[in-house]
């Protein structure tokens, strides 16, 4: 039997959405997006978070930032530490300060990378481990600080194909032990890493990944990801997980799924502050 637990969320509502530059494959400006839409879509994708038990903080978006619902990317937090986000590209970078503000007026210590760190886009807390994806965005370099800062065991993963730029489009936590992955997205020495340390993983197919399938949220037992990546949800549904199909179709335009818009906030054991 899957467990879920309780868990705490940063979301940022897509006011502001919409693809006016290119910093991934995904993002053609060219291409129409429906912003009304887009807030529609994040609202269900809100609502079946709280109706599953869990909490979920807003932080209020800005005009100008149009990647801010991709709350994610803010930074990771761990024992109520935060290593923030240093963005890559220029478009993204007054979105830390915000972020950072937020984490601040709530009593988090915070330090933001020195290197190219795009938070819980690269950074995947597994059980007592963290998974760093480098590749396209993240610095190699920001792994070390983030294991010195948050006194977490980093294992690196590299990523090849740019369709999967970020580590949480390729791969998903599903509780402290379990994960899914496209083997496509990593290199030959990353894909043996993660048969090592997860030889039952479930493992995704080209078509499923490329439907963002794998940018996904899982309380331990609920997992919620697009509708269309039907074969993760029977393969979900075998391993004992349930899956929540959801349709977040507007924001796959500019390259993110559930997992880009929530990052968990986890809070010292004693609970939240």
């Amino acid at each position: 039997m899957r467990v879920a637990r309780n868990r705490r969320f940063l979301m940022c509502p897509p006011t502001h959405f919409d693809v006016t530059y290119s910093i991934n494959p995904w993002m053609e400006p060219d291409k129409p997006t429906d912003g009304r839409l887009a807030v529609v879509q994040w609202e269900r994708l809100c609502a079946l978070l709280q109706g599953l038990g869990h909490k979920v903080e807003v932080v209020r978006p800005l005009p100008g930032l149009p990647d801010m619902v991709f709350a994610a990317n803010a930074g990771l937090m761990v024992d109520g530490r935060v290593l923030a986000a240093r963005f890559r590209y220029q478009e993204r970078f007054e979105e830390a300060p915000a972020f950072q503000a937020w984490f601040r007026d709530r009593g988090h210590p915070v330090r933001q990378s020195r290197f190219v760190n795009e938070g819980e886009g690269d950074c995947l807390v597994a059980g007592e481990r963290i998974l760093a994806g480098t590749g396209f965005r993240t610095d190699r370099r920001s792994h070390a600080e983030a294991a010195r800062y948050l006194d977490r065991p980093v294992v690196t993963l590299i990523l090849v194909d740019p369709r999967f730029y970020h580590l949480d489009t390729a791969l998903a936590v599903l509780d402290d032990q379990a994960i899914m992955y496209y083997p496509g997205a990593f290199s030959v020495q990353s894909q043996a890493t993660l048969r090592r340390l997860y030889p039952d993983a479930i493992v995704a197919g080209r078509a499923d990944a490329e439907v963002f399938g794998l940018n996904a949220i899982s309380d331990g037992r609920h997992v919620l990801l697009p509708q269309q990546a039907t074969g993760l949800l029977d393969e979900l549904r075998s391993a004992g997980f349930e899956p929540i199909g959801v349709d977040l179709s507007e924001l796959l335009k500019a390259g993110g799924g559930a997992k880009c818009c929530a990052m968990e906030l986890r809070d010292p054991p004693e609970g939240p502050r």
